[in-house]
């Protein structure tokens, strides 16, 4: 009888004793499922205009539905991602995923907005298990190649944000838009017996308790004056993402005229965006986090003056989308990398404080977005967008001064990209 090759296998105490290499079914598998858990945060933005109509509502109110899951993700990502560093992450990854289920076949059987809001919310909260696995594959990638490895993992989170929309306007269009819930519940059943059977284990970083844990996560965002900027770089640019994908879909079906697999055609010209996340990757392990992240800002306010002026071409308004992902994905791999050099230790809690805050930026830009459009259309919408990119470009700027003070001490340099 053939013997069925062992997995490899990766233990560890603390992150510097993590294998030389990591293997590339591992990689492709945390990609995978960081893309499929991330996409249910943004199932419901090209589906704002089909819950409009069931439930009697307008703009405004539904895109509050999109605000409400990203606020869940936000407290997800304070509450639950800094257990990454805490408790045995397989283990984590596989409890966490069994809540997310149960929320997704709540929302799909939803006979009220109020209990979509909730758990929506509650699915927001459970769908930080991306941001569990990203820093694990930080730590199992040796130092000469972290950026490289979380770009290929990015690349498969980014790229279940873009053809999440794609997929939920297809569903819907064909069955329903309570059967893009429920298919994703189904979806999270069966990643969660997959992870539970193919990752490695590996040990906690800490032994602290819980409470202390939380308390840490707070300190590390006073310490690290990087953490802070990268974590306000991508809150701006992320908040104009936010309020461009929340509001297109109104667009598209109001001037433009579209069907659900209209929209869901279009959304899939986002998906090119995913292609810079390797190549932002390499950028990082050079050190050219700093130049290419203002040009990425520059980059999302062109698109936004792109969008706003060719509003009645939707050759136009496609290029801007792809651009803008372009902009977010790149500035979130280089802003990663950063973030995981402060604290080999503590990259859970690092990840933890980063995304929670720039997330703040997406549910501001996608209740904003909302109500700009609700106001006076997506000529509102295109100066909003283009407006948060060129705050954090000024912001950007002071960024020079500072690295001109530590340029004769390198090992300060890592806390001002």
């Amino acid at each position: 009888m053939a013997t069925r090759p062992k997995r490899p296998s990766v233990r560890s105490q603390a992150p510097a004793a993590a294998a030389p290499g990591v293997p590339g079914w591992l990689i492709t598998l945390l990609a995978v499922a960081s893309g499929m858990t991330v996409a249910n945060l943004y199932y419901a933005q090209p589906l704002l205009s089909s819950l409009s109509r069931d439930f009697h509502l307008g703009t405004a109110t539904a895109g509050a539905l999109v605000t409400v899951t990203q606020i869940g993700y936000v407290v997800g990502m304070v509450f639950l991602v800094p257990l990454g560093d805490r408790l045995e992450k397989r283990r984590l990854v596989t409890s966490v995923l069994a809540l997310t289920t149960v929320a997704l076949a709540v929302a799909g059987t939803a006979s009220s907005f109020p209990v979509l809001l909730v758990a929506s919310l509650v699915s927001g909260v459970t769908s930080v298990v991306a941001q569990i696995l990203v820093p694990f594959a930080a730590d199992l990638a040796p130092d000469q190649a972290r950026g490289r490895v979380v770009g290929r993992v990015m690349s498969g989170l980014l790229a279940g944000i873009l053809l999440s929309r794609t997929v939920s306007s297809l569903v819907s269009d064909v069955a329903g838009w309570r059967y893009v819930y429920l298919g994703s519940a189904v979806l999270m059943a069966l990643l969660a017996l997959a992870l539970h059977a193919a990752l490695p284990q590996r040990a906690p970083t800490t032994a602290l308790p819980y409470g202390q844990v939380l308390r840490s996560t707070a300190r590390l965002v006073r310490t690290h004056p990087a953490l802070r900027r990268r974590a306000l770089y991508q809150a701006a640019l992320f908040g104009a993402f936010s309020a461009f994908w929340t509001t297109v879909s109104f667009l598209l079906t109001g001037p433009f005229h579209y069907s659900q697999i209209g929209v869901a055609v279009f959304a899939l010209v986002g998906a090119a965006g995913a292609a810079v996340a390797p190549a932002a990757g390499r950028w990082a392990d050079r050190g050219l986090s700093r130049p290419i992240t203002g040009t990425a800002f520059g980059v999302a306010a062109a698109a936004f003056a792109v969008a706003g002026f060719g509003q009645h071409s939707i050759v136009l308004v496609a290029l801007a989308g792809i651009l803008i992902d372009m902009a977010v994905q790149t500035t979130l791999i280089l802003g990663q990398h950063t973030v995981y050099q402060l604290d080999a230790t503590a990259r859970s809690r690092l990840n933890s404080a980063f995304i929670a805050l720039f997330f703040v930026g997406g549910a501001l830009g996608s209740e904003l977005g909302s109500l700009a459009y609700h106001a006076a259309g997506w000529t509102a919408v295109s100066y909003l967008g283009a407006g948060l990119p060129l705050i954090a470009l000024g912001y950007w700027a002071t960024e020079w001064r500072a690295a001109r003070t530590t340029a004769r001490d390198p090992a300060a340099q890592t806390h001002t990209r």
